[in-house]
């Protein structure tokens, strides 16, 4: 299986366009373990080196694209339910995707604790991020309300990695898209953890303001 992601990889490093991040950031988003890492940093980095891509456009496909990818997550645990969600998580072919019954578990306990918010929040951790539609979905979470903030998450999380890219292409002298993969693949994860961390603390502070309002 890991052979099977580099050769993944490999290609997607080789012919990225929008279509390109808009499939595989779908399929990053769904079950199928294809890191974002791979996708997002070096196309923004592309689309400073040439005229091929736009990074904002970068980031608006990428965003569509985890959207899909989330849909089908909901949708599939939504109607096949949590004996045969966890059926496939303990199943062999659940194992090659990376999924087991800990990891279900541990996204359905999170999102137990945050409610719908957890699908805005679930966006920006990385033990999470693929997983967090499937409670939505289980529980039944209202279609909008998930459209919504998964929009929100996945799309502050594909600006950090663009962002990434972008003080790649600004500050090394790196000179491939599989290069920017490998940096990104280091950095990403610290960053993701620091945009959570201030998003929480906004949110705190609004909370905090409308209940001295009150």
């Amino acid at each position: 299986m890991d052979s099977l992601v580099a050769e993944i990889i490999k290609w997607v490093l080789e012919h990225l366009d929008y279509w390109v991040v808009t499939l595989f950031m779908a399929i990053e988003s769904s079950f199928i373990p294809v890191p974002s890492e791979a996708i997002v940093p070096p196309a923004a980095w592309m689309a400073m080196t040439s005229d091929k891509m736009n990074i904002i456009l970068v980031v608006i496909f990428a965003t569509i694209g985890a959207d899909l990818g989330a849909l089908i997550n909901y949708y599939l645990a939504k109607f096949l339910g949590r004996p045969i969600i966890y059926s496939f998580a303990n199943s062999r072919f659940g194992h090659m995707c990376l999924i087991n019954e800990e990891k279900v578990k541990h996204a359905e306990e999170y999102f137990r604790e945050h409610g719908s918010a957890s699908t805005f929040f679930g966006r920006l951790i990385p033990a999470v991020r693929q997983l967090i539609s499937i409670p939505a979905g289980l529980a039944g979470m209202r279609l909008d309300k998930f459209i919504l903030y998964t929009t929100l998450g996945a799309g502050i999380w594909n600006s950090v990695l663009a962002i990434l890219g972008y003080l790649i292409y600004k500050y090394t002298d790196l000179k491939s898209t599989n290069d920017v993969y490998d940096i990104a693949s280091k950095y990403s994860h610290e960053i993701g953890y620091v945009i959570l961390g201030v998003a929480a603390a906004a949110i705190l502070f609004l909370i905090y303001k409308g209940t001295r309002r009150k």
